[in-house]
């Protein structure tokens, strides 16, 4: 029998998380949305702090250098401290983003469960004799860790991964040339 609009499968991987979008983002329920917001927030000031350890450790090497043979030592000492903050900063971000995020993701993946539990509540007592119910058992739990596994995937590696990627090449372009940053 074919299933009805809302209840259809998209197949593929980005229309997948695609389908996702709307447990992440649940309409009346600004306190989710906002934790999502916050969380993106986190997220892009984590991978800004990371892309910049590298530039404030290049600016301690270059002071550590001295080219008129005095050595200033507030100078060296101020950037370590700032290279240090950059990596507590960054990890820090990191964590208060997965944090915020939890119950996000957790709600998405307890309304999917929800939804799959009732659909298969309304379907017809024909379908359930001619299936076994361990079966059905473990593949609603396989699908939920899918679920779950989708969401980490997109939101944690994907997109962070792509902003990053995006901001070294920046970065690149600006302090070297064009042809660095296509390299």
């Amino acid at each position: 029998a074919s299933l009805p609009k809302e209840l259809r499968v998209n197949s593929g991987g980005m229309r997948t998380v695609l389908s996702l979008l709307p447990y992440l983002w649940p309409t009346g329920n600004p306190g989710a949305r906002i934790r999502v917001v916050v969380a993106l927030l986190f997220m892009a000031l984590s991978k800004v702090v990371t892309v910049y350890v590298p530039i404030i450790y290049g600016d301690v090497v270059d002071v550590l250098a001295p080219k008129d043979g005095r050595a200033m030592v507030a100078v060296p000492v101020a950037l370590l401290v700032a290279y240090g903050l950059a990596r507590i900063g960054g990890a820090g971000f990191g964590e208060l983003r997965d944090a915020l995020f939890a119950s996000v993701q957790q709600r998405a993946v307890r309304v999917l469960a929800l939804r799959t539990f009732r659909h298969l509540h309304a379907v017809s007592l024909r379908f359930h004799m001619d299936r076994q119910t361990g079966g059905m058992s473990r593949v609603i739990d396989r699908g939920v860790l899918g679920m779950q596994s989708v969401l980490r995937l997109a939101v944690f590696n994907v997109v962070p991964t792509a902003l990053e990627l995006v901001m070294v090449t920046i970065i690149i372009w600006r302090m070297f040339d064009w042809r660095y940053a296509v390299v």
